[in-house]
Protein backbone atom coordinates (compact mmCIF):
# COMPACT_ATOMS: atom_id res chain seq x y z
CA UNK A 1 0.00 0.00 0.00
CA UNK A 2 2.72 2.33 0.41
CA UNK A 3 6.02 2.25 -0.38
CA UNK A 4 9.20 4.48 0.53
CA UNK A 5 12.44 4.18 -1.48
CA UNK A 6 15.33 6.22 -0.43
CA UNK A 7 13.23 9.38 0.88
CA UNK A 8 15.51 12.44 1.70
CA UNK A 9 14.06 16.05 2.77
CA UNK A 10 16.74 18.99 3.00
CA UNK A 11 16.25 22.45 4.33
CA UNK A 12 19.02 24.39 3.26
CA UNK A 13 21.95 22.48 5.04
CA UNK A 14 19.52 20.93 7.58
CA UNK A 15 19.03 17.42 6.32
CA UNK A 16 15.29 16.28 8.24
CA UNK A 17 15.10 12.87 6.51
CA UNK A 18 18.04 10.88 5.29
CA UNK A 19 17.77 8.06 2.33
CA UNK A 20 15.08 6.88 4.77
CA UNK A 21 13.28 3.52 3.09
CA UNK A 22 10.01 1.29 4.55
CA UNK A 23 7.05 -0.72 2.95
CA UNK A 24 3.96 -0.35 4.48
CA UNK A 25 1.15 -3.56 3.69
CA UNK A 26 -2.43 -3.18 3.52
CA UNK A 27 -4.77 -3.30 6.84
CA UNK A 28 -1.48 -2.27 9.04
CA UNK A 29 -1.35 -0.35 11.88
CA UNK A 30 1.85 1.18 12.09
CA UNK A 31 2.95 2.89 15.06
CA UNK A 32 5.77 5.92 13.89
CA UNK A 33 8.34 7.24 16.57
CA UNK A 34 10.61 9.32 17.08
CA UNK A 35 11.54 12.42 19.53
CA UNK A 36 11.49 16.14 18.82
CA UNK A 37 13.17 16.93 15.28
CA UNK A 38 13.61 13.00 14.18
CA UNK A 39 11.79 13.37 11.23
CA UNK A 40 8.95 12.17 12.16
CA UNK A 41 6.48 15.24 10.55
CA UNK A 42 8.34 15.65 7.60
CA UNK A 43 7.98 12.08 6.46
CA UNK A 44 4.28 12.47 7.13
CA UNK A 45 3.91 15.52 5.26
CA UNK A 46 5.79 14.22 1.98
CA UNK A 47 3.49 11.20 2.32
CA UNK A 48 0.06 12.93 2.34
CA UNK A 49 1.90 15.50 -0.18
CA UNK A 50 1.96 18.67 1.74
CA UNK A 51 5.76 19.18 0.74
CA UNK A 52 7.97 17.38 -1.82
CA UNK A 53 11.25 15.76 -1.03
CA UNK A 54 14.22 16.61 -2.46
CA UNK A 55 15.40 12.97 -2.92
CA UNK A 56 13.93 9.17 -3.98
CA UNK A 57 10.28 8.51 -3.92
CA UNK A 58 7.16 7.69 -1.96
CA UNK A 59 4.73 5.55 -3.94
CA UNK A 60 0.83 5.17 -2.61
CA UNK A 61 -0.85 2.46 -4.01
CA UNK A 62 1.45 2.06 -6.56
CA UNK A 63 0.99 5.62 -7.82
CA UNK A 64 4.54 8.24 -7.44
CA UNK A 65 2.95 11.15 -5.23
CA UNK A 66 4.99 13.34 -7.79
CA UNK A 67 3.37 11.98 -10.32
CA UNK A 68 0.04 12.53 -9.55
CA UNK A 69 -0.76 14.27 -5.86
CA UNK A 70 -4.43 15.00 -6.77
CA UNK A 71 -5.18 11.13 -7.38
CA UNK A 72 -3.00 10.39 -4.16
CA UNK A 73 -4.27 12.91 -1.94
CA UNK A 74 -7.86 11.26 -2.05
CA UNK A 75 -6.31 8.01 -0.73
CA UNK A 76 -5.20 9.54 2.16
CA UNK A 77 -6.83 10.77 5.00
CA UNK A 78 -4.67 13.06 7.37
CA UNK A 79 -5.18 14.22 10.83
CA UNK A 80 -2.12 17.05 11.71
CA UNK A 81 -1.42 17.72 15.37
CA UNK A 82 -3.51 20.65 15.65
CA UNK A 83 -6.19 19.69 13.70
CA UNK A 84 -7.43 23.06 10.99
CA UNK A 85 -10.70 23.55 12.43
CA UNK A 86 -12.77 26.71 12.32
CA UNK A 87 -14.13 27.72 15.66
CA UNK A 88 -17.04 29.67 14.02
CA UNK A 89 -19.00 26.44 12.22
CA UNK A 90 -21.01 23.64 13.48
CA UNK A 91 -19.26 20.16 13.24
CA UNK A 92 -22.12 19.55 10.69
CA UNK A 93 -20.75 22.98 8.81
CA UNK A 94 -17.36 21.84 8.80
CA UNK A 95 -18.03 18.62 7.26
CA UNK A 96 -20.11 19.81 5.07
CA UNK A 97 -16.96 22.31 3.93
CA UNK A 98 -14.38 19.24 4.00
CA UNK A 99 -17.31 17.15 1.14
CA UNK A 100 -16.43 20.55 -0.95
CA UNK A 101 -12.83 19.81 -0.67
CA UNK A 102 -12.61 16.50 -1.15
CA UNK A 103 -14.96 16.48 -4.20
CA UNK A 104 -17.65 14.24 -2.41
CA UNK A 105 -20.76 14.00 -5.07
CA UNK A 106 -23.48 16.01 -3.79
CA UNK A 107 -26.35 13.06 -3.89
CA UNK A 108 -24.02 11.47 -1.40
CA UNK A 109 -23.20 14.10 1.15
CA UNK A 110 -25.68 13.62 3.63
CA UNK A 111 -25.30 10.30 4.06
CA UNK A 112 -21.01 10.64 4.17
CA UNK A 113 -21.77 12.96 7.00
CA UNK A 114 -23.74 11.07 8.84
CA UNK A 115 -21.52 8.02 8.63
CA UNK A 116 -18.55 9.68 9.63
CA UNK A 117 -20.13 11.33 12.62
CA UNK A 118 -21.82 8.38 13.87
CA UNK A 119 -18.57 6.43 13.52
CA UNK A 120 -16.55 8.84 15.29
CA UNK A 121 -19.34 9.83 18.14
CA UNK A 122 -20.15 13.31 17.28
CA UNK A 123 -23.66 12.94 15.94
CA UNK A 124 -24.93 14.65 19.39
CA UNK A 125 -22.94 17.66 19.05
CA UNK A 126 -23.52 18.01 15.19
CA UNK A 127 -25.04 21.69 15.54
CA UNK A 128 -22.68 23.04 18.56
CA UNK A 129 -20.22 25.28 17.61
CA UNK A 130 -16.84 23.92 17.41
CA UNK A 131 -15.14 26.34 19.28
CA UNK A 132 -17.62 25.15 22.20
CA UNK A 133 -16.66 21.86 22.02
CA UNK A 134 -13.97 20.00 23.90
CA UNK A 135 -10.30 18.99 23.49
CA UNK A 136 -11.51 15.45 23.06
CA UNK A 137 -14.70 16.50 20.34
CA UNK A 138 -12.30 18.10 18.77
CA UNK A 139 -9.83 15.89 18.21
CA UNK A 140 -13.31 13.81 16.93
CA UNK A 141 -14.63 16.08 14.41
CA UNK A 142 -10.71 16.40 13.06
CA UNK A 143 -10.61 12.34 13.12
CA UNK A 144 -14.20 12.85 11.11
CA UNK A 145 -12.58 15.27 8.37
CA UNK A 146 -10.01 12.81 7.83
CA UNK A 147 -12.07 9.92 7.39
CA UNK A 148 -14.35 12.20 4.81
CA UNK A 149 -14.46 9.97 1.41
CA UNK A 150 -13.22 6.79 2.75
CA UNK A 151 -9.31 6.81 2.39
CA UNK A 152 -7.86 3.62 2.26
CA UNK A 153 -4.93 5.28 4.31
CA UNK A 154 -5.44 7.39 7.59
CA UNK A 155 -2.40 8.94 8.75
CA UNK A 156 -2.96 10.00 12.43
CA UNK A 157 -0.29 12.95 14.31
CA UNK A 158 -0.41 12.53 17.70
CA UNK A 159 -3.84 11.81 17.63
CA UNK A 160 -4.24 11.91 21.91
CA UNK A 161 -2.38 14.84 22.54
CA UNK A 162 -3.53 17.03 25.55
CA UNK A 163 -6.59 14.96 26.51
CA UNK A 164 -7.37 13.21 29.64
CA UNK A 165 -6.79 9.53 29.96
CA UNK A 166 -10.74 8.59 29.18
CA UNK A 167 -10.51 10.42 25.80
CA UNK A 168 -7.43 8.99 25.39
CA UNK A 169 -9.24 5.27 25.70
CA UNK A 170 -12.37 6.33 22.91
CA UNK A 171 -9.75 7.40 20.56
CA UNK A 172 -7.42 4.55 21.09
CA UNK A 173 -10.58 2.66 20.58
CA UNK A 174 -12.10 4.33 17.47
CA UNK A 175 -8.41 3.77 16.05
CA UNK A 176 -8.90 0.00 16.15
CA UNK A 177 -11.82 0.51 14.47
CA UNK A 178 -10.12 2.31 11.66
CA UNK A 179 -8.13 -0.38 11.49
CA UNK A 180 -10.51 -2.65 10.29
CA UNK A 181 -11.01 -0.67 7.05
CA UNK A 182 -8.27 1.47 7.20
CA UNK A 183 -4.21 1.70 6.69
CA UNK A 184 -3.15 3.24 9.83
CA UNK A 185 0.12 5.53 10.06
CA UNK A 186 0.09 6.94 13.63
CA UNK A 187 2.77 9.07 15.28
CA UNK A 188 2.42 9.55 19.00
CA UNK A 189 4.17 10.59 22.17
CA UNK A 190 2.38 8.30 24.22
CA UNK A 191 4.27 5.19 23.92
CA UNK A 192 2.02 2.98 25.79
CA UNK A 193 -0.81 3.92 22.83
CA UNK A 194 1.27 2.70 20.24
CA UNK A 195 2.09 -0.48 21.83
CA UNK A 196 -1.95 -1.39 22.58
CA UNK A 197 -2.99 -0.01 19.42
CA UNK A 198 0.00 -0.69 16.41
CA UNK A 199 1.08 -4.19 15.12
CA UNK A 200 4.64 -2.76 14.34
CA UNK A 201 6.73 0.33 15.19
CA UNK A 202 9.04 1.86 13.15
CA UNK A 203 11.30 4.68 15.32
CA UNK A 204 13.27 7.03 13.86
CA UNK A 205 15.72 9.45 14.96
CA UNK A 206 18.50 12.02 13.11
CA UNK A 207 16.13 11.39 10.23
CA UNK A 208 17.07 7.50 9.85
CA UNK A 209 14.85 4.81 10.49
CA UNK A 210 16.87 2.99 13.15
CA UNK A 211 14.23 0.33 13.91
CA UNK A 212 11.36 -1.51 12.09
CA UNK A 213 8.97 -4.61 13.98
CA UNK A 214 6.52 -5.13 16.27
CA UNK A 215 7.65 -4.10 19.93
CA UNK A 216 7.56 -7.89 21.34
CA UNK A 217 10.02 -8.52 18.31
CA UNK A 218 12.46 -5.38 19.27
CA UNK A 219 12.49 -6.65 23.28
CA UNK A 220 13.49 -9.94 22.30
CA UNK A 221 16.24 -8.42 19.64
CA UNK A 222 17.33 -5.88 22.62
CA UNK A 223 17.19 -8.10 25.63
CA UNK A 224 16.58 -11.87 24.07
CA UNK A 225 16.12 -14.28 26.91
CA UNK A 226 18.43 -14.14 29.64
CA UNK A 227 16.38 -11.75 31.86
CA UNK A 228 14.00 -13.70 34.21
CA UNK A 229 11.87 -12.92 37.56
CA UNK A 230 10.87 -15.39 39.44
CA UNK A 231 9.17 -15.72 42.93
CA UNK A 232 10.33 -18.12 45.44
CA UNK A 233 8.87 -19.35 48.68
CA UNK A 234 11.97 -19.50 50.76
CA UNK A 235 14.03 -17.26 52.79
CA UNK A 236 16.52 -14.14 50.97
CA UNK A 237 19.47 -15.45 51.99
CA UNK A 238 19.01 -19.24 51.16
CA UNK A 239 17.52 -18.13 48.04
CA UNK A 240 20.60 -15.95 47.32
CA UNK A 241 22.99 -18.62 47.75
CA UNK A 242 21.18 -20.58 45.29
CA UNK A 243 21.28 -17.74 42.43
CA UNK A 244 24.97 -17.88 43.22
CA UNK A 245 25.10 -21.40 42.31
CA UNK A 246 23.50 -21.28 38.96
CA UNK A 247 26.13 -20.65 35.85
CA UNK A 248 25.47 -17.72 33.26
CA UNK A 249 24.25 -15.21 35.88
CA UNK A 250 25.47 -11.82 35.68
CA UNK A 251 23.38 -9.79 38.08
CA UNK A 252 20.76 -10.41 40.03
CA UNK A 253 18.50 -8.16 42.27
CA UNK A 254 16.46 -10.00 45.30
CA UNK A 255 13.74 -8.18 46.97
CA UNK A 256 10.70 -9.01 49.43
CA UNK A 257 8.28 -10.61 47.72
CA UNK A 258 4.01 -9.81 48.04
CA UNK A 259 3.28 -13.02 49.65
CA UNK A 260 4.12 -13.60 52.83
CA UNK A 261 7.24 -15.96 52.94
CA UNK A 262 8.21 -15.67 49.59
CA UNK A 263 11.21 -13.37 47.67
CA UNK A 264 11.47 -11.93 44.18
CA UNK A 265 14.26 -12.18 41.99
CA UNK A 266 15.20 -10.11 39.00
CA UNK A 267 18.40 -12.20 37.21
CA UNK A 268 20.39 -11.65 34.09
CA UNK A 269 22.01 -14.16 32.13
CA UNK A 270 25.03 -13.53 30.01
CA UNK A 271 24.07 -12.69 26.74
CA UNK A 272 22.40 -15.43 24.44
CA UNK A 273 22.08 -17.90 27.52
CA UNK A 274 18.83 -19.13 27.95
CA UNK A 275 18.71 -19.92 31.95
CA UNK A 276 15.48 -20.99 32.63
CA UNK A 277 15.97 -24.43 32.97
CA UNK A 278 19.08 -24.08 35.27
CA UNK A 279 16.77 -21.56 37.10
CA UNK A 280 13.93 -24.56 37.33
CA UNK A 281 16.78 -27.04 38.44
CA UNK A 282 18.22 -25.47 41.04
CA UNK A 283 15.56 -24.36 43.11
CA UNK A 284 13.66 -27.43 42.85
CA UNK A 285 17.24 -29.10 44.11
CA UNK A 286 17.38 -26.40 47.16
CA UNK A 287 13.44 -27.46 47.52
CA UNK A 288 12.81 -23.67 47.36
CA UNK A 289 9.67 -23.38 45.36
CA UNK A 290 8.94 -21.70 42.25
CA UNK A 291 6.02 -19.51 42.27
CA UNK A 292 6.15 -17.48 39.07
CA UNK A 293 9.08 -17.80 36.62
CA UNK A 294 8.87 -15.59 33.74
CA UNK A 295 10.82 -13.28 31.29
CA UNK A 296 11.55 -9.68 31.29
CA UNK A 297 10.26 -7.78 28.59
CA UNK A 298 11.54 -4.59 27.59
CA UNK A 299 8.23 -1.88 27.46
CA UNK A 300 8.32 0.25 24.20
CA UNK A 301 9.29 3.26 26.03
CA UNK A 302 12.88 1.43 27.20
CA UNK A 303 13.17 0.10 23.72
CA UNK A 304 12.70 3.43 22.02
CA UNK A 305 15.14 5.52 24.76
CA UNK A 306 17.45 2.49 24.09
CA UNK A 307 17.58 2.65 20.45
CA UNK A 308 17.32 6.59 19.98
CA UNK A 309 19.72 7.21 22.96
CA UNK A 310 22.18 4.69 21.07
CA UNK A 311 21.60 6.66 17.88
CA UNK A 312 22.28 9.90 19.41
CA UNK A 313 25.49 8.55 21.16
CA UNK A 314 26.85 7.74 17.84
Amino acid sequence: MIQVEHLTKKFGRIVAVDDISFKIKKGEIIGFLGPNGAGKTTTMNILTGCISASDGKAMIDGINILDDPAKVKKMIGYLPENPPLYGEMTSKEFLRTVCDLKSIPRAERKDEIARVMDKVGITDVSRRLIRNLSKGYRQRVGLAQAMIGKPPIMILDEPTVGLDPGQIIGIRNLINDLGKEHTVILSSHILSEVQAVCERVMIIANGAIIASDTPENLSKHLFGTNRLFVSVAAERDAVEETVKSIPDIVEYQIEEGEESGAVTVKMKAAENADIRKAVFSAFAAANQPLLMMRPIDMSLEEIFLDLTRAEVEL
